[in-house]
């Protein structure tokens, strides 16, 4: 049974949802704040949090980075709930390690499909090591077995969609992979994103690889520079 952990401070929110995820037959804890929704967190190890964007106190960009810091909640599926759609808000999120967004109010028949599309991510990689658990491309080495990575000899961090996007530019060094491609193997075709997604995971892992390993190819897509 998949466990969801729902952290809204609106109570209408929390029972809406809550009942229609225990309906659909899932494992379901909520959570009234950002601070609360880190505890339960970790001690509940869900497999999908749905997270509102805006709470008092502690938001849902701040909760989720906190939740990102633990290791057992690394590449948990994380997907902001928020009425919100400008792209300074999505933008954010991303930063901060969602993994999509769901904008209010939702129905029923929607969020079920969207929860099923989201938690196939979990339990359904995008991309699958074939030949080998490591990939070492000059000074990265990416451990696909043990999620780790490491540049020049030190480990970085990575959220579950950075690694599957470095993963898929790897497999194939100086080859272009175009934004459509990235799109369907690391979000999948059934989960709609927003269109500064790539830019933004992109813009991430620059920032923790350094400069010199990812190029991009205007009006096509990105590639690794073997």
């Amino acid at each position: 049974m998949n466990k969801i952990l729902l952290v809204d401070d609106e109570s209408d929110i929390l029972e809406f949802l809550s009942y229609n995820l225990e309906q659909a037959g899932y494992k379901v804890k909520v959570a009234n704040n950002g601070e609360e929704g880190v505890k339960v967190a970790k001690s509940f190890i869900p497999d999908l949090i749905l997270l509102d964007m805006m709470m008092p106190e502690m938001d849902g960009v701040e909760t989720c980075e906190m939740i990102r810091e633990i290791d057992d909640l690394k590449n948990v599926v994380i997907a902001f709930l928020t009425a919100r759609g400008e792209d300074y808000s999505q933008i954010a999120g991303f930063d901060a390690g969602a993994d999509d967004y769901i904008l209010k109010p939702i129905k029923p028949k929607v969020l079920m499909s969207r929860v099923k599309a989201l938690l196939k991510r979990s339990v359904s990689p995008t991309v699958v090591p074939t030949k080998s658990d490591q990939i070492i491309i000059g000074d990265l080495e990416i451990n696909l077995k043990r999620y780790e990575v490491v540049v020049n000899g030190e480990s970085i961090n990575l959220p579950k969609k950075e690694f599957k996007l470095l993963v898929l530019l790897c497999e194939k060094p100086g080859e272009v992979r175009t934004r459509e491609e990235i799109m369907d193997k690391v979000w999948g075709t059934e989960v709609i994103v927003g269109d500064r997604t790539i830019d933004v995971h992109i813009r991430k892992l620059r920032e923790k690889l350094g400069e010199g390993f990812i190029d991009t190819i205007k009006g096509v897509g990105y590639k690794i520079i073997g």
